[in-house]
């Protein structure tokens, strides 16, 4: 199908011709190459696409509805600050503790200390400091952004007086990959991103009012305090359990959800929401195979992703789009 057929399909039918496209990638994912012990690549390469599903969607839901609220489409809830904190909790337990981290908590106590870590933050950040400031939404993206910037000066000074073993290790946590998560932390992320999911899209028609802005959304009935405070939380919860499972991704959320504003035909969000999730399927998994299956070169899609997202930020910048 041509790209001018696809500009006249109807939103409806834009999601299933993406849903097709994202389950090719899927299953040409889960068959190339496929020789040897079959059993044992299958396995890993469905932990593997499981872990890229759920961060597409963390990053197509998080940034979309951070931006819904903000009514800003260039900002994203990791410019606030949320993996900067990532970075500098793996800095201090490298350089404080120990390489190997905190042996007696194991890999899922891990999980969960740095995926709290990174909800608390979020929660004084959003809850605390947009109830204290009057609403003022605004001065707490302000306060974020210099929270965030304060959090990797830190770790850089860190990472400037460890030794190149310890150096080296930083570098390997805090690059964004699929490979490294365990089942037990796949499913548990799994579940929570699936509650979360439920919650959000019977908010779906409320994210439609919010985007109309703050004094719009207030006379049409919305209750629109405790409708941003949920949906920070939420956002807070999914970008906590993707950054604490596989690692920052910056501005992966950035560049699907752009071009989903682009792709799907409609500015209402139960077809908004699909179809970024949808693009983050298609952009992980379609970009994993070709990379690591096609062209041998393993480990470098968020080397790409960012790239490709980084220029896209730039350009929006420079084009000051906002809502």
């Amino acid at each position: 199908m041509q790209i001018e057929q696809i500009s006249h399909l109807s939103s409806p039918k834009r999601l299933i011709f993406l849903a097709i496209l994202a389950l090719c990638c899927i299953l040409f994912f889960m068959t190339i190459n496929l020789k040897g012990n079959i059993h044992y690549i299958l396995v890993d390469r469905s932990w593997i696409l499981l872990t890229m599903i759920l961060v597409a969607f963390c990053a197509a839901a998080s940034t979309l509805l951070f931006q819904t609220v903000t009514n800003n489409r260039i900002l994203t809830p990791a410019l606030m600050g949320i993996e900067p904190l990532f970075i500098l909790i793996q800095t201090v337990v490298v350089f404080f503790i120990d390489s190997q981290g905190i042996p007696f908590i194991g890999t899922i106590g891990k999980f969960i200390c740095e995926s709290t870590l990174l909800i608390l933050f979020s929660l004084f950040l959003y809850r605390g400091l947009f109830t204290r400031l009057k609403q003022n939404l605004y001065l707490v993206l302000m306060i974020g952004i210099i929270l965030g910037t304060l959090f990797r000066s830190f770790s850089n000074l860190l990472q400037r007086l460890m030794t190149p073993s310890e150096f080296a290790i930083i570098q390997s946590r805090i690059f964004a990959t699929f490979t490294q998560a365990e089942p037990a932390l796949i499913i548990a992320s799994v579940v929570i991103a699936i509650a979360a999911g439920i919650i959000l899209w019977r908010m779906r028609f409320r994210f439609d009012v919010l985007a109309l802005g703050r004094d719009n959304a207030i006379n049409l009935g919305i209750s629109y305090r405790r409708s941003v405070t949920t949906i920070l939380m939420l956002v807070s919860i999914l970008v906590a359990i993707s950054t604490a499972l596989v690692g920052p991704f910056t501005f992966l959320g950035l560049l699907i959800a752009n071009l989903a504003y682009s792709i799907s035909g409609s500015s209402q969000h139960r077809y908004l929401l699909p179809t970024a999730f949808l693009l983050g399927v298609i952009f992980l998994v379609g970009g994993q195979m070709v990379l690591q299956h096609l062209l041998n070169m393993s480990g470098t899609l968020p080397i790409v992703v960012e790239f490709i997202g980084g220029l896209l930020f730039i350009f929006l910048l420079l084009k000051k789009v906002t809502m």
